[in-house]
């Protein structure tokens, strides 16, 4: 596998549609991740980030105007203890409230499979950041069908100790448009970490597509003391 840019990555998919990324600022002291939505359809797109608590939500931009409500509002983003939770969908709540009970991140999502949305199957994509006493690791998991077969449920978990400086992963739901939508393939994409919170939102926010873009979640944390930036950007203002 070849290191690559996200510029590279976003700008080259015009509907990747969920994404997460986990890696390592350039100097080696701070944990990042970033989260997006896309969307097509009204409703997709009628959705803004809010904070929540350590967390985020997703909640209508106009309310009067939100149509089935069951797979584009849930929490993204939850905090529990030393770890930070990121996902599209609410498994995030099926993970924290598992591993609150001592369950491993994989035994949680072992409870979860795909989206119910055929012909999609819209992959469900988590990612969990462990910050503890100085160290740092993360993984990252995709349930999937099996290539558009309901019948079948792909689980695929990826770990990654002792991350590397200026490094990350990037995974998301779909490899492009298209009707299916292509499920993404593969490992989780091997990428490049650059610059502050600010300049890496910037980029991420920069290179998705103008049309579908929604919302965009990023997250610095401090390895040393915990202590966390968070940027928030949402196209409906």
């Amino acid at each position: 596998m070849v290191i690559t840019t996200l510029e590279k990555e976003l700008s080259g998919c015009d509907y990747p549609g969920r994404g997460i990324v986990i890696g390592k600022s350039e100097d080696g002291t701070k944990a990042v991740t970033a989260y997006f939505i896309m969307g097509r359809s009204a409703n997709s797109r009628n959705r803004v980030f809010v904070q929540d608590g350590e967390g985020i939500r997703t909640e209508a931009f106009d309310p009067s105007k939100l149509e089935d409500p069951s797979l584009i509002i849930y929490a993204p983003v939850r905090v529990l203890d030393e770890k930070t939770i990121v996902t599209n969908g609410d498994q995030t709540d099926t993970v924290y409230d598992l591993m609150k009970d001592g369950k491993t991140f994989e035994e949680s999502l072992r409870t979860r499979e795909f989206e119910p949305d055929g012909p999609n199957y819209t992959p469900r994509i988590s990612g969990l950041l462990t910050i503890k006493d100085g160290s740092y690791d993360y993984a990252m998991s995709i349930l999937k069908s099996h290539n558009g077969n309901p019948e079948q449920c792909n689980r695929y978990t990826f770990t990654y100790d002792a991350p590397v400086a200026g490094e990350g992963h990037f995974i998301h739901t779909y490899m492009g448009d298209g009707s299916p939508l292509p499920s993404f393939e593969g490992e989780p994409t091997w990428v490049k970490i650059s610059g502050d919170i600010d300049t890496f939102t910037n980029m991420i926010w920069s290179n998705l597509n103008e049309d579908n873009k929604v919302s965009l979640f990023v997250r610095y944390i401090d390895i040393k003391t915990g202590e966390y930036e968070t940027r928030i950007i949402n196209k409906n203002k």
